[in-house]
């Protein structure tokens, strides 16, 4: 809305409300999930039954977040797969983005759009396509010449592969638009005082790019952990903590879903909200 136009009390009215309503359709179910997980009640629903930290703390023959050793390995399969994800991403990343600021080549255009083409087919599709290429190739390899690849077949090393064929699109648009920005002459006088050019690379550049590496790589590291479509076709006996809750409540399950959900909407908001921080305060130095 442009403030310097002069509106009408109901316009203001109406655009202050939709605002309201907007923001109560976004925070409204996640507000509702972490208050549950707080309700003295064997089910992560209505009636409210009263307040309660069993959920949590495990008493009175509830098994609370702390204490379920299911949920628990699940959160640290995430993390796993979300630091190996987010590895792989920032490397290839940095290096796509060197590639697409800095080399010319023909066909470059189109490259740069089959990259981002990850990010506008649905995760499922994502997800089922890799399954069977990745079957077609093990299945290959194991009929005609007796290979035997176990990472192409569904379980931790196909979900970070998954996954990284994606999120790697986005450390890489994060990255070069950093890169963009850098004076390539910073560079050249570097190579003028004897460094080589990979010397300049890491000594000038990588420096420079550090900000878009921190939050490319938490955007990677919190893309891979919440993710459940594109994983719900790669996943084998070791499930994250998306598939382990999607069974669970599939299944029928107690508050301390909630709980896990309440704790990992605080994590995620602190690292997001580091990251804006972080963000700003590099902005202000300049």
């Amino acid at each position: 809305m442009l403030t310097t136009i002069p509106q009408s009390r109901t316009f203001k009215f109406g655009y202050a409300l939709y605002i309201f309503l907007f923001f109560v359709y976004l925070f409204a179910p996640l507000v509702v999930v972490g208050v549950f997980a707080f309700n003295d009640s064997q089910f992560p629903s209505l009636p409210w039954r009263g307040f309660t930290l069993d959920w949590f703390t495990s008493s009175s023959g509830r098994i609370g977040i702390f204490y379920d050793r299911g949920l628990i390995g699940s959160l640290g399969t995430s993390f796993k797969v979300a630091v190996a994800v987010t590895v792989l991403s920032l490397v290839v990343g940095t290096m796509n983005a060197f590639l697409m600021e800095r080399a010319r080549f023909p066909g470059k255009s189109i490259l740069f759009t089959m990259m981002l083409w990850p990010l506008v087919i649905p995760g499922v599709i994502l997800g089922v396509s890799i399954l069977q290429f990745a079957s077609t190739v093990a299945n290959g390899l194991e009929d005609r010449f007796g290979i035997f690849l176990d990472f192409l077949r569904p379980g931790l090393p196909l979900v970070i592969l998954g996954q990284f064929s994606f999120i790697v699109t986005i450390a890489t648009l994060v990255i070069a638009a950093r890169l963009r920005k850098f004076d390539i002459t910073l560079e050249e006088a570097a190579r003028d005082l004897g460094a080589s050019s990979l010397g300049a690379i890491r000594t000038v550049t990588i420096p420079f790019l550090i900000p878009a590496l921190i939050g490319a790589g938490v955007i990677s590291f919190l893309m891979s952990f919440e993710n459940f479509n594109t994983t719900l076709m790669l996943v084998g006996s070791e499930a994250p903590v998306t598939i382990r809750m999607f069974t669970q409540i599939r299944d029928g399950t107690t508050p301390v879903i909630n709980a896990l959900s309440l704790l990992m909407m605080l994590v995620m908001a602190t690292l997001g909200f580091s990251l804006l921080f972080a963000n700003r305060g590099d902005k202000e130095k300049k």
